[in-house]
This record gives structure tokens, sequence and C-alpha cells, in this order.
């Protein structure tokens, strides 16, 4: 079975061990042909907190670690510019 992954950016690292990731999905309107934009937020785990916001980072589903955590954060792609 293949495991899910996604790409997107931090949008909030206020939590211990777990940030917010942000992922767009860019679609065409299926009637009207424009461009449109849908986000979804994930809650992945982050074991050595080194995620900042701002950083592009790939997620990869795993089992429920909460309530609301299904993810962990796999790589950080890009670190946020200070």
């Amino acid at each position: 079975m293949a495991v899910k992954e996604r790409v997107g950016m931090v949008v909030s690292d206020k939590m211990n061990k777990t940030v917010v990731v942000a992922v767009e999905n860019r679609s065409p309107h299926p009637k009207y042909g424009k461009i449109v934009v849908r986000t979804k937020r994930y809650k992945a785990h982050d074991e050595e907190n080194k995620c900042k916001e701002g950083d592009r980072v790939r997620i990869q589903e795993t089992r429920p670690l909460s309530k609301t955590k299904r993810w962990i954060v796999a790589e950080i792609l890009n670190q946020a510019s200070d």
C-alpha cells in the first residue's frame, strides 16, 4: 500500500512536538476553468521541534498519534529565512 505524502507550509509551531501544515490544492473549476486554490490544514508530529513557521515540509501519513494528529514531518524541504 502506498504511503500518502503531502508538501505544504508550516503555519503554526506553537505546540510542543506538533506543527500545523497548510497544503494548497490548485485545480480548475469544473465549469468555468478558473484555477481554484483550496487549502487544507494538517497537524503533523515534529519530534525534535525543528520546524519553524514558514518552512516548506513534506508530511507523511501514519497511525493516529492523538485525537487530531495523523501525520509526521518526513523532511524539511526549505528553511524559512529570518
